[in-house]
């Protein structure tokens, strides 16, 4: 399996997403420059990492979303193609259309930087087939990570188990004191209907070696690798 991580002006967290999928794949990941016209025909997965693209003028992703490459990562998924947006590219998928909701400043109006744990809703996806705990722990850096969306879009995200992740504590409950920023229902990551798009506020690609404190995010990444080789064995 071979990833592409986009890189915009203001990524910051494309070199780990780069190592990352380099590690669960077995070889070299490719970086994709924002003003790129093309996916190489050879890239299975498109990563969209964290970061600040384009300094966060406007909104989140609001400019991101208008870059060359966006245009092709939305026909990439449209055919099927696995997209993972981390943080800033989770924002970015928003903004493009490929998942619901928005996301709002912090509940605290503060900028928040450290771990937290995630109770994993859905296992049953390309993106969780092989995480094997019920709450990870990953780390958050943002400061608008207040998931919203209407009454009618949680409904729909909570009764077709879209949902993949949602702040917990560590014994797996939902509560107030396990949102960090304030998000919905205590979202943490969702899924498009289709299951190929997934955006997740927390930072897999920063726990994908012990040395980094833990490596829970390499069960995501040997998820999407997992999967790949799962659809040529069927």
């Amino acid at each position: 399996m071979k990833f592409g991580v986009v890189i915009f002006p203001g990524s910051n967290c494309d070199r780990d997403a780069l190592y990352a999928t380099s590690l669960a794949a077995g070889r070299e990941s490719v970086p994709l420059w924002h003003k790129d016209t093309s996916i190489p025909a050879d890239v299975e997965c498109v990563v969209l990492p964290g970061g600040f693209s384009y300094g966060d003028y406007l909104r989140c992703g609001a400019i991101a979303r208008f870059s060359p490459i966006m245009q092709e990562v939305v026909r990439f998924a449209e055919r099927g193609g696995l997209v993972l947006g981390i943080c800033n590219g989770f924002q970015i998928l928003m903004e493009a259309g490929l998942l619901p909701g928005v996301m709002l400043r912090n509940s605290s109006l503060h900028f928040i930087c450290r771990d937290v744990r995630l109770k994993v809703e859905n296992t049953d996806t390309a993106f969780t087939n092989a995480v094997t705990k019920t709450v990870v722990t990953f780390p958050i850096a943002h400061g608008e990570g207040n998931y919203f969306a209407d009454d009618d879009t949680i409904k729909q995200l909570e009764d077709e188990n879209r949902i993949v992740f949602r702040y917990s504590d560590a014994a797996g409950r939902a509560t107030p004191e396990a949102n960090p920023n304030g998000s919905r229902n205590n979202i943490a990551g969702i899924i498009n209907k289709q299951g190929n798009v997934l955006g997740l506020m927390p930072h897999p690609e920063r726990v994908c070696e012990p040395v980094l404190g833990n490596d829970d995010g390499m069960m995501l990444f040997t998820s999407l690798v997992n999967s790949f080789v799962h659809s040529f064995e069927v």
